[in-house]
């Protein structure tokens, strides 16, 4: 019996473990953590041995492991939405653990009515990653917006509905009288014409100067725009030093999977509105094109304030690696715009849908050509390279601003025509080049990531002004007796270079400092007629301007984090304070650059699939801010002058709150879904000292510490709701914006329309979509209870004076892809 239970237990135990033994010889494991590009563990990803059954999904930190694969050589693909999908090759070997941990990047993944973006967000807003590409986020206040999850008219490049989300945003709603966008501005900054923005496409300058001029006259067709990207003040390290931002319009591109596709959508509206959209685009092989064209006219809502344009936008892109892309862009723009003036408050308030002048016009033509390189060195280390080249201009004749708005220009009994027109003519032409690097590296354990650059801007403009136009009503720009009052030959060159670094000093927390040094230098070359009298102008200076930032955040949960930054700010003398255009405005020979910085701190994050939310504060010290005064002469007129106003400082709170309580109480619903979105602003912008030089020409001191900036209203709020079922969507929205202020002394009424209040108005829109397989169709009413008010009071065209908002207007769109 003994004998026999010794081997009896031998053969039961071999019995038993003999599979395990047999497999530990001829099969082995595959582990890993799948990180992205910032070293995050990405939760739930996907890990499948391609044609096998061998997989796995990570766990809430990334790691994965899949045991018992037969020995051998497999193709192992990793995946997660939002994600590039990785394929790695791979050989495992009998009885032992291979490691493989590659890191996915983040791409735009567009599924059927859903567009992931860092945090998903499927009728708002969003926010960008750490890293994107070669640039770095990490503690900075982020926005993005997609435009087809919005119900908006984007024929008409609504801002208030397309950026309205976006806590504390003001608009210069001038479209359509006599400029060719909307400005944007937040923070209690200047919105006209986005002066304190940095404005790109793609990642690219689309202004003619960055800082001699940088006034965006050029806005892509919103029909053309898949998402907008915005930045605080905490950009300037890696965009500029200008106080506002960056807004990144990022254009719509060839469809991934298919040779050809055509795009078309037909909008009519309100005062003779019309407007065709149409593009195509396709991916063969290693090559990808996309072209976009939109035609807009409009008759107006005043008399005189018709215009036409074209807005197109094309690129096409060669991969001849997985790693390697080249693309070359083209955008081009071509208006021309009938200005109806300015009023007096006088005028607005008797008929605000009157116009004053019948012969201004404007027209401004765009054209940037783009090359980029993008280069995947290695999994940790991206290359990038934009160079753009702009050709454009801005041209106009209208009469001139003497008398102001209440000037009337009528014909002149003695002669029986017109008085002549002035006629303005500039040209710019500009070249940037942005080199970009990004690489990860281990430090202490962890991943951390450096990004730098170099910047080379140079641009060119001609400025001619003061010419003697003609006495007829159309579009002529020809001089008729005489030459220009002024003709200056004005360039910029600008060198930049930058960097930042996100240290990870555990898996929630980081820090990100930073730097970038500018050197500006700024020429001027002509001359200017002062009573007759010509002045030869030669000038040139130098600028020497190193920058600090630093930033941080922590990640309270895997969807929720905290966020700080602090960064300088830098903004020299444009050539429009030097030398405007029109300006109604008395110009301060002494004007000095402005400085200061911007700082945020902010909770954003959501939870579950029903909230959605960004809450902070903000300060932004702004020193010898440029801005209007009103003074009054020695005959007792008032005038305005443009100055270093004082210092400034704009301080508050900006909230975003995104829920969807259908979602939140009952998950799915077969009755639709409704989404409720509140966007607001506290702004307190004072002036916190005042210019001992504010004397009036009849001797009183101005005094302007403690007054409220220009055009910085207390509260801007919107809110909003959108219901949704199926392919139908409709979007009701509700803007308030407070009083703001015309100049810095804070004028109530004034018999200078450039100056006074800028009073408080609600807005009401309601917009629509319907999506039926390849078809869409759009409607809405912009300003629902015909509201009338204004945004702008301007000392220069398209007035001056008062600058009316349109009314309440219809439109309806119908679109489909092929």
């Amino acid at each position: 019996m003994r004998q026999f239970y010794r081997p009896g237990i031998f053969f039961l135990l071999l019995s038993i473990f003999s599979p395990n033994i047999f497999a530990q010889s001829s099969t082995g494991n595959l582990k890993g953590v799948i990180k992205d590009s910032i070293g995050h563990g990405i939760s739930h990803a996907t890990i499948l041995l391609k044609n096998t059954t061998y997989g796995a999904a990570a766990d809430s930190n990334g790691h994965y492991i899949i045991k018992n694969i037969p020995a051998g050589k497999y193709t192992v693909e990793f995946s997660f939405l939002g994600y590039n999908t990785i394929l790695r090759e791979v050989f495992i070997k009998s009885a032992e653990t291979t490691d493989v941990s590659p890191s996915l990047s983040f791409e735009i993944t567009t599924v059927p009515e859903i567009t992931i973006i860092g945090i998903e967000s499927k009728n708002g807003m969003a926010h960008l990653n750490d890293v994107s590409g070669t640039v770095i986020y990490s503690g900075k206040k982020t926005e993005v917006l997609v435009i087809d999850s919005l119900d908006a008219n984007t024929a008409q490049n609504n801002t208030r509905q397309i950026l309205g989300r976006v806590p504390g945003m003001n608009f210069s709603e001038t479209e359509g009288a006599g400029f060719p966008s909307n400005g944007i501005g937040s923070r209690g900054l200047n919105p006209t014409q986005s002066i304190e923005m940095n404005v790109r496409q793609n990642g690219y300058n689309i202004t003619s100067d960055i800082y001699g001029y940088n006034e965006a006259y050029y806005v892509p067709a919103m029909d053309g725009v898949q998402r907008i990207e915005l930045v605080r003040g905490a950009s300037s390290l890696q965009f500029g030093p200008q106080f506002g931002g960056t807004v990144n319009y990022i254009m719509k591109g060839a469809p991934k999977n298919k040779p050809f596709e055509f795009n078309t959508q037909q909008t009519a509206g309100s005062y003779g509105l019309f407007t065709s959209s149409n593009s195509i685009g396709g991916t063969y092989k290693k090559f990808s094109y996309y072209a976009f064209g939109q035609y807009k006219t409009i008759q107006g809502w005043r008399p005189n304030s018709d215009f036409h344009s074209f807005t197109g936008f094309s690129k096409i892109e060669y991969r001849p690696t997985d790693k390697l892309k080249f693309g070359l862009e083209y955008s081009v723009l071509r208006n021309y715009i009938h200005m109806p003036g300015g009023l007096t408050d006088e005028e607005f308030n008797a008929d605000s849908r009157q116009s004053v002048r019948a012969r201004n016009w404007l027209n401004s033509p765009w054209n940037i050509l783009t090359g980029t390189i993008d280069y995947k060195i290695s999994d940790k280390t991206s290359f990038s390279l934009k160079s753009a080249f702009l050709s454009s201009g801005r041209n106009l004749v209208w009469r001139n601003e003497d008398g102001g708005a209440a000037a009337l220009d009528t014909i002149d009994r003695s002669t029986g025509t017109y008085i002549k027109r002035e006629v303005e003519k500039e040209k710019f032409t500009s070249s940037t080049n942005e080199l970009r690097l990004r690489t990860n590296y281990r430090m202490f354990g962890l991943e951390s990531t450096f990004a730098t650059g170099l910047r080379f801007f140079y641009g060119k403009l001609k400025r001619q002004g003061g010419g003697p136009g003609s006495t007829g009503t159309d579009f002529d720009l020809n001089l008729y007796g005489g030459d220009y009052e002024y003709s200056i030959n004005f360039t910029t060159t600008n060198a930049a270079y930058f960097f930042e670094n996100i240290f990870r000093v555990t898996d929630k927390f980081s820090i990100t400092p930073g730097f970038r040094f500018e050197y500006i230098r700024s020429t001027a070359n002509g001359y200017k007629t002062f009573d007759t009298v010509r002045v030869n102008i030669d000038k040139s200076r130098n600028r020497y301007i190193p920058l600090l930032g630093l930033g941080s955040q922590y990640k309270l949960t895997s969807t929720t984090t905290i966020y700080g930054n602090i960064s300088q700010a830098y903004r020299p003398m444009d050539y429009s304070s030097l030398t405007p255009i029109g300006v109604t405005s008395k110009i301060d020979p002494n004007l000095k650059d402005a400085y200061g910085y911007n700082s945020d701190l902010g909770w954003r994050g959501t939870i579950k699939e029903f909230l959605n939310f960004d809450i902070s504060l903000f300060c932004l010290r702004y020193n010898r801010r440029i801005g209007l005064v009103s003074l009054t002469d020695i005959n007792g007129n008032p005038y305005t002058l443009r100055t270093n106003v004082a210092n400034s400082v704009h301080k508050g709170l900006e909230a975003y709150v995104e829920i969807n309580p259908v979602k939140m109480l009952f998950g799915k619903s077969k009755i639709g879904n409704i989404s409720l979105f509140n966007s607001f602003a506290y702004i307190d912008a004072r002036y916190v000292s005042s210019n001992s030089n504010l004397v009036s020409e009849n001797g009183d001191t101005i005094h302007i510490k403690g007054k409220h900036v220009e055009y910085a209203p207390n509260i801007i709020n919107r809110t909003g709701v959108t219901y949704s079922l199926k392919g139908f969507s409709a979007t009701y929205t509700l803007s308030y914006t407070g009083k703001s202020y015309g100049d810095a002394n804070n004028t109530v009424h004034s018999t200078n329309p450039v100056i006074g209040v800028i009073p408080s108005y609600t807005v009401m829109d309601l917009s629509a979509s319907y999506k039926i397989r390849s078809y869409t169709i759009k409607a809405g009413v912009n300003n629902l209870a015909d509201k009338r008010y204004f945004t702008k009071r301007t000392d220069e065209y398209p007035g001056p004076g008062i600058i009316p908002s349109i009314a309440r207007s219809f439109y309806i769109s119908v679109g489909a892809k092929f």
